[in-house]
């Protein structure tokens, strides 16, 4: 697999993180191990929404069962797996090493945002998901990745400032988009179980409907729906 996380792919500058690092406790195993009713893993199933919504790379964070659930991540130039080590302190810690592996795997020299042209160097922003949310359709990902302003770096530089969360009325969901300029001050606001929502609401996330393209529910408990 690659580790060019740049977002190259037709031409996107963002970089699609899937999270599935967790053990699954509530679920009776690690939550990448999962598959639905179609026999599609979940961690596949993820990785291809976001690749399909416009990410131009995906990088997925494994834990728990890392080496079992590695092979059921798709074999993709696009895609790369790492790990999280200290995923057992949990959804902050997973987050962060998602965080530092798309900003050490980049290759904007200095973290510098334009090159000495004003052309954009590097992705411009991480979309963040769950791997328990099987459901997520393409749709609510290309949403998240409507056109941005422009910016310092051209057409779509203003994505780099940029804070959107879906929401499903007054309920905080994923797909969460994080520009690059929130990359290194969220991952260090990141501690244990502790996720990235009081970091969204101090610094003014923007609230995109998403509860007309579904429910949002994520899927704890072996009971819950799969497709």
């Amino acid at each position: 697999m690659t580790t060019d996380a740049t977002g190259e792919r037709s031409g996107s500058t963002v970089v699609g993180l899937v999270l599935a690092a967790g053990a699954g406790s509530r679920m009776g195993r690690p939550k990448a191990l999962v598959r639905g009713a179609d026999g599609r893993p979940w961690v596949e199933r993820a990785v291809r929404t976001l690749l399909d919504g416009g990410c131009g790379t995906v990088v997925v964070v494994l834990g728990a069962a890392a080496d079992v659930a590695r092979p059921l991540v798709p074999d993709h130039p696009a895609v790369r797996v790492v790990v999280a080590d200290a995923w057992a302190e949990g959804l902050g810690a997973s987050l962060r090493a998602g965080l530092v592996a798309v900003a050490d795997g980049d290759r904007a020299p200095d973290d510098r945002s334009c090159d000495d042209d004003g052309a954009r160097v590097g992705a411009d922003a991480v979309l963040v998901t769950l791997v328990d949310l099987p459901e997520l359709p393409v749709a609510a990902v290309r949403r998240l990745l409507e056109v941005d302003p422009p910016g310092p770096c051209g057409p779509h530089g203003g994505r780099r400032a940029r804070l959107r969360q879906a929401v499903f009325g007054d309920r905080p969901g994923h797909p969460v988009l994080v520009g690059r300029a929130h990359w290194a001050p969220l991952a260090a606001s990141l501690h244990g179980d502790r996720g990235a929502g009081a970091y969204l609401r101090q610094h003014g996330v923007e609230r995109v409907e998403c509860g007309d393209l579904w429910d949002g529910a994520d899927h704890d408990r072996p009971a819950g729906p799969t497709r």
